[in-house]
């Protein structure tokens, strides 16, 4: 896994990309947390490019028990987020709201985002935000699924590199809580396979954080 951040990394373009974009069959949104890490992306994407939005915090997303914390975003001004773009055919949005149940997608306005050698083309953009009401910033603290992170942590490293990776979990509310230790056998659907330098590396700058480790029930 390469930890240079190279945004040739992210370029996979599907040759229609232009011709589809100019009628008006593209979408993009912004991605924050697992849709980082291209493996797992289920939807035949058409292009990824590194970007930041302004305006939205990341944080953990508390959820009812049994159900775990995810990441999500919350309206902050001039607070910036990284992630990235990913271009998609409009027909897979519906899929997507499936995808990210329990948010609201809302449009970024073009002043908002800066995508990284991005495309000669604009195309809508949208962004999945915590529902109102769910609980806010001031309740994180329900436990997540260490083998979600592992593949949030490793789609920002191969980014973003090192320094992404520390900045994601430097800036990100609601770490001060339980990971549940799933590694071995991971709860999460689109789960990861770490390499043994990055699982140290991820586990360690986690630990900065005051997590508390508990196994699955």
């Amino acid at each position: 896994m390469a930890e240079t951040g190279s945004p040739a990394g992210t370029h996979a373009d599907d040759p229609e990309l232009l011709a589809m974009a100019s009628e008006g069959l593209i979408v993009g949104y912004f991605g924050y947390g697992s849709l980082v890490n291209r493996q797992t992306l289920r939807t035949k994407f058409l292009g990824v490019r590194r970007a930041s939005v302004t305006g939205w915090r990341r944080f953990w997303l508390p959820r009812p028990a049994p159900q775990m914390a995810l990441l999500s975003v919350r309206p902050e001004d001039d607070c910036p987020t990284e992630g990235v773009v990913v271009y998609d055919h409009a027909d897979h949005l519906p899929a997507v709201d499936e995808r990210e149940v329990g948010y609201h997608r809302r449009v970024v306005m073009p002043d908002r985002v800066r995508i990284e050698d991005a495309p000669p083309f604009a195309v809508p953009l949208f962004i999945y935000e915590a529902r109102r009401e769910t609980p806010d910033a001031a309740d994180v603290g329900s436990r997540f699924l260490q083998s979600y992170l592992d593949a949030v942590l490793q789609g920002f490293l191969a980014l973003y590199g090192r320094e992404g990776v520390e900045r994601f979990v430097a800036e990100t509310e609601g770490f001060e809580t339980e990971i549940v230790r799933d590694r071995a056998q991971p709860l999460y659907p689109r789960s990861v396979t770490l390499s043994p330098a990055e699982a140290e590396f991820f586990d360690a700058l986690v630990a900065t954080r005051g997590v508390r480790y508990v196994d699955p029930a």
